[in-house]
Formats: structure tokens, C-alpha cells, sequence
């Protein structure tokens, strides 16, 4: 069954080779918890107990959705080594430009679908609706 799986994956792709970056793209930051770490790192560098808070998210779904981001350089992770040993996390200069994206993903689905806005607001506080 999984070699099925991996040939019919493979078939998509070929057919599909255009869309292929958008795939990539999505698959990159396509769940909802990746996409709330985002969210809540539009305001600058937080600390992982921090960005629990934000999201509420368990520990293990938070270190679950920020690993793919740092290692696809949409989120930046550094270490304090002083006592006490603390880790920050912010948007690299690829996670700031996706803001915009995601902006313009918010546009397209409030004409759409009629999507209510988030208690905060816009992903980008600088971001106005067109």
C-alpha cells in the first residue's frame, strides 16, 4: 500500500509540476498550529513558554510546529546559555514577507467566505484591508 502511495504522489507531482512551489509553500506552513506560531510572532521575538501562552498549545504540539518552521528558515530559534537557559523565537526576513501573503490569503477569504476577523485583527497591524 505505501509503495501505491508513493507512486501515485509521485504521478501527482509530474502532472502537477507547476503548482509544485504553491505545494511546497503550503506544506511548509499549511497547519493550523505552524500558522498560529506565526501569528503570534508578528509582534517580534517571543520565549517558548511565551508562545505557549500565545497559541495554547501544549509543549509538544508547539515543539512540533516550530521545528519544520526553523529548519524552512521561516522562524529563527536562539539560545541563552545564562541561568536560567532560555530560547526566543522570532520571523527571519522569509517569515516577515509571508505576513504579507497570509495578509493577502485574509483578504481573499473574507470576500469569499465571509470570514469573521480575528479578535487582533489582521495578521500585520500595519496591514489595512483593500
Amino acid at each position: 500500500m505505501a509503495a501505491e502511495t508513493s507512486e501515485r504522489q509521485a504521478s501527482v507531482e509530474r502532472h502537477n509540476e507547476s503548482a509544485c512551489p504553491v505545494v511546497q509553500a503550503v506544506d511548509s506552513i499549511g497547519t493550523p498550529w505552524r500558522l498560529n506560531v506565526v501569528y503570534a510572532l508578528r509582534d517580534g521575538e517571543k520565549r517558548f513558554n511565551e508562545l505557549k501562552e500565545s497559541t495554547d498549545a501544549r509543549s509538544k504540539t508547539l515543539s512540533d510546529a516550530l521545528e519544520p518552521l526553523v529548519e524552512d528558515d521561516i522562524v529563527d530559534r536562539r539560545m541563552e546559555e545564562a541561568a536560567p537557559v532560555a530560547v526566543f523565537y522570532r520571523l527571519t526576513p522569509k517569515g516577515r514577507e509571508l505576513l504579507d501573503v497570509l495578509d493577502e490569503l485574509d483578504d481573499w477569504a473574507r470576500r469569499w467566505d465571509d470570514v469573521s476577523p480575528p479578535a487582533g485583527g489582521r495578521l500585520r497591524e500595519d496591514a489595512s484591508p483593500s
